[in-house]
């Protein structure tokens, strides 16, 4: 179960790619730790992250010219 604001990624994977998923997710989402489970074949992986998205960038004062 996760907590208000995230979410849980779920991604299936060839074994030598899940440190790079698991780095491009968490360069791109706050995550926490990656779980790794075999698939049912044993061929490929399958990562469960939690994750909370970025907060939104500030939104900026408009700029008033006296011109």
């Amino acid at each position: 179960m996760t907590r208000p604001g995230t979410f849980e990624i779920r991604v299936i994977c060839a074994p030598e790619q899940a440190e790079r998923v698991t780095a491009a997710l968490a360069g791109t989402f706050t995550t926490g730790p990656a779980r790794a489970y075999p698939t049912r074949e044993r061929t490929r992986v399958r990562l469960y992250l939690t994750a909370t998205a970025p907060a939104p960038a500030p939104a900026l004062p408009p700029v008033v010219s006296d011109r």
